[in-house]
């Protein structure tokens, strides 16, 4: 589980600074109505957040390398 985190830390730092905006949005834009179906709730706020930071974020994450192993004759 270390390891993954390791290894993706672009994608779990795009959902923690997703998920800050996407709460921070709620509290300070909002919807007054009630009748957005995202900005209405903060945790509708925060998820949709988080899932758009971690997608973002992991454009920028480098490929990975592939491993081939050749056969001897």
């Amino acid at each position: 589980m270390k390891n993954w985190i390791f290894r993706n830390k672009l994608v779990v730092a795009g959902v923690l600074t997703g998920a800050v905006a996407g709460f921070l949005y709620w509290q300070q834009i909002g919807c007054a109505s009630g009748s957005c179906r995202i900005t209405s709730s903060w945790s509708n706020s925060t998820a949709y957040g988080a899932l758009m930071g971690g997608l973002l974020f992991s454009i920028f994450q480098p490929a990975k390398k592939e491993v081939t192993q050749e056969k001897e004759q």
